[in-house]
């Protein structure tokens, strides 16, 4: 409880969640399901490996999304969004929208898309 006691306004609260670095993008590239480390790092190629994981543990242990290990050689892990996770799916949408709107009439070129979850 004590890392909520700082908490005074509900904006505060949601980027304490999803305001690191990547960590919207990468709630954003699970909307349609889970993806292992190796697309996540494909996907966002610009978040260092160290960066990477460190932003995936700290969903995983706000309970965004779930790391499951596959006992198989090598190790498979996948990472997926929680129905606590996916209650984020809405505020992600209307930034993907403000974002749109702002790349377009700056002629900047959109190279992910919405997601088939969002809409």
């Amino acid at each position: 409880m004590d890392q909520h006691k700082h908490l005074n306004c509900p904006v505060d609260a949601t980027l304490r969640l999803i305001g690191g670095k990547y960590k919207a993008l990468i709630l954003w590239h699970l909307i349609d399901g889970p993806l292992r480390y190796g697309a996540l790092s494909r996907i966002i190629p610009q978040a260092t490996p160290k960066m990477l994981t460190q932003q995936l543990r700290e969903l995983e242990a706000d309970g965004l999304i779930s790391r499951t290990v596959y006992p198989v050689v090598p190790p498979r892990v996948d990472y997926a969004l929680t129905a606590f996770g996916h209650s984020l799916v809405p505020v992600l949408s209307v930034m993907y929208d403000w974002g749109e709107d702002y790349m377009k009439e700056r002629g900047i070129a959109i190279t992910c898309s919405m997601k088939a979850a969002s809409t």
